[in-house]
Order: C-alpha cells, then sequence, then structure tokens
C-alpha cells in the first residue's frame, strides 16, 4: 500500500477538477462572476498540487495525466464557456442573433487550443523548468477577468472593447494564437530563495500585487502581458550573455 502522503497532490488535483466543474455549471447558467470564483479556487488548487508532489516526492504518471485533465475542465472549458457567453451579449455583428451560426460558438476556440496545449505539454521534455506558450490556468484568467472588469470597473474604455464583438473575437484569436505559440516563459516555481536565481520571480509578483491593488480587476491583463514581456525580455538576455 502507498504511503499517505502519495494521495496529497491527487487530492488537490481533484479539488480543482470539482471547482472546475461548479465552474462549467455557472458559465452554461451565465453566472460568470460564479464560474470565476470557481476557475481562481481551482488554479489555487492546481498551484499546491504541484507544490505537494515536489516536497514530497510524490508525483506520479498518473498524477500528471490528471492534472492535466483538471485543467481541461477549469482552464480549458469554462473559460471557452464564458467568451461564448461576453460574445452572446455583444452586438454589432450581421449573423449575431441566427441560432445555427451564433458568434458565441468561436469562443470554443480557446477549449480546443487549451486542449492541444496541454496534450503538447505532457510530451514536451523541455517544459520541466519553464513553459513554451502560455499556460493555460494563465489564458482562463485572462478570459474570466473580463466580466468582472465590465461589471466592477470604472473604465468606460475597458467596458467598450467588451461590449464588442470584434474586440472579443481577436481576443479569442490572440488567446489560441498564446496556448500554443514557441514563447518560452518563465515558471513560478521557486527551487530556492535565492534573489539571484529568482529575480525575475521576486519582480513579477512585487509587480502583480502593485498592479491588481491599483487595477483590481483590469489589472489581470496588464499583469498577463508584463508575465509575456518580462519572460521575452529575460530570455533575450540570456541569449545575449
Amino acid at each position: 500500500m502507498k504511503p499517505l502522503k502519495n494521495y496529497v497532490p491527487n487530492a488537490f488535483t481533484m479539488a480543482n477538477l470539482f471547482s472546475g466543474s461548479l465552474g462549467v455549471v455557472f458559465a452554461v447558467q451565465d453566472k460568470l462572476e460564479l464560474a470565476a470564483i470557481c476557475v481562481a479556487l481551482g488554479i489555487f488548487f492546481d498551484f499546491f498540487d504541484g507544490f505537494f508532489a515536489r516536497i514530497l516526492n510524490a508525483s506520479s504518471e498518473v498524477g500528471l495525466q490528471l492534472d492535466s485533465l483538471a485543467d481541461m475542465v477549469t482552464s480549458g472549458v469554462v473559460p471557452g464557456i464564458v467568451m461564448y457567453q461576453l460574445l452572446n451579449h455583444a452586438t454589432g455583428l450581421p449573423w449575431g442573433d441566427d441560432p445555427l451560426i451564433k458568434t458565441g460558438y468561436i469562443g470554443f476556440a480557446i477549449i480546443l487550443a487549451s486542449g492541444y496545449r496541454l496534450a503538447k505539454f505532457n510530451v514536451d521534455t523541455r517544459q520541466t523548468t519553464s513553459f513554451i506558450g502560455l499556460p493555460t490556468p494563465a489564458n482562463a484568467l485572462l478570459i474570466l477577468s473580463l466580466p468582472l472588469i465590465y461589471m466592477y470597473s470604472d473604465y468606460a474604455f475597458a467596458k467598450a472593447c467588451i461590449e464588442n464583438p470584434y474586440f472579443l473575437l481577436i481576443l479569442t484569436a490572440i488567446s489560441c494564437i498564446l496556448l500554443n505559440a514557441e514563447l518560452p516563459l518563465f515558471a513560478l516555481k521557486f527551487k530556492s530563495w535565492d534573489w539571484a536565481e529568482n529575480k525575475i520571480r521576486y519582480l513579477f509578483l512585487v509587480a502583480s500585487v502593485v498592479l491588481l491593488a491599483t487595477l483590481q480587476y483590469a489589472g489581470v491583463p496588464v499583469v498577463i502581458f508584463l508575465y509575456i514581456v518580462l519572460s521575452l525580455v529575460f530570455r533575450q538576455k540570456e541569449v545575449i550573455v
């Protein structure tokens, strides 16, 4: 019989999957705020399943596959349905009211791109300490921030963008591209507390706290953009050195 510690990471993964399943229900019901809360909880559990797998030395092949399956629901299906709802609420496209060719169906492209990205991650040996392409949890936070910005933000320009179907369609395309692009991005995995080894992570975390504190939900897309820019800048410095 396996030691009890071996089941701890998978318990967190199952909590992620459960949170994502609830998120699907709320997203389908157009309760996008509750869907966002469920996704945030799922990502929280997703972080700690890997954390405990490392510190307890309890990694397993089953855990790896289970983690991707949970992420597919929480960070793939939910944001795809949320984009579907946002596109259906938007107005201005000539075919938007036709039930057979609803614009919202295009949002499901995020689900497809997320599934492909997770499948690649499981077989890509380059992504053990960093990422190639935007991680699905980061993409999910980007998409789920939109309804929250619309409901709680005072930024008129941001609200106008979220109401605009062309903006949402372009964002859907960008999301799918970023998920599967050959884009090297750092991972928030601390192997030590050494400044030299983790300075990019420390800088990113401090900047993220400041942005979220000042911009609230509107800070989430800015944080994702900063994540990509910092990854590219530090990657370029490594190449030059």
